[in-house]
């Protein structure tokens, strides 16, 4: 039995890897023009070995709902909608990344450097942590794009509870590096992923 795609399968599909080879690749790419490739590792690529098993078991939905629902996939209207998640989550991540320059690092800072701002400016006078809530629509958009109903909630999920952890351990530092100045950022700007204070 061969599996043939329609056009909105293959046009998802393809959105999809493009999706992620372009927010892979670019934050790659931005981490060794701020940083510089001497300073960078594969890590900055973001994959691990969860997020690798996250995106397989989204791809065995979109299969399996494919073949035996294949109408689930073509409301077109709830692809697009997932699209424009995709893209606005990445505009915001990316904004995040430029603006903090040097500031932004993949891995949570311990130690205060000298080259360390506290960022308030741009993206960041409307959200704490824009890095953060851009690959949470990213995320959760991808899903929506492949009309991923089980994937959406469980991304939504997995990745809201991802943050929920490492936005206070975060923020534990940043208030150790920046004192009253952080404390005042943080009551008058959310932190910009869903309910988290």
């Amino acid at each position: 039995m061969a599996l043939v795609f329609s056009y909105t399968a293959c046009r998802q599909l393809s959105q999809m890897l493009v999706a992620i080879i372009f927010f892979h690749g670019s934050e790659y790419i931005l981490a060794v023009g701020i940083h510089g490739k001497s300073n960078v590792t594969l890590k900055s690529l973001l994959i691990s070995k969860n997020y690798l098993v996250a995106m397989i078991f989204s791809l065995l939905e979109y299969l399996i709902e494919y073949i035996l629902f294949p109408g689930m996939k073509e409301h077109w209207w709830v692809s697009n909608w997932g699209l424009g998640m995709l893209i606005i989550g990445e505009i915001i991540r990316k904004m995040a990344i430029i603006t903090a320059g040097r500031s932004f690092t993949h891995l949570i800072r311990v130690r205060h450097s000298e080259h360390h701002q506290l960022i308030t400016n741009g993206i960041y006078r409307v959200v704490r942590h824009p890095g953060y809530c851009g690959f949470f629509i990213w995320s959760v958009g991808t899903q929506i794009m492949l009309c991923n109903p089980i994937s959406t909630i469980a991304f939504a999920l997995v990745v809201w509870r991802f943050f929920a952890q490492r936005i206070p351990y975060e923020e534990y530092f940043l208030r150790q590096f920046f004192g009253l100045q952080y404390e005042e950022y943080a009551r008058q700007v959310p932190a910009g992923v869903p309910f988290i204070k």
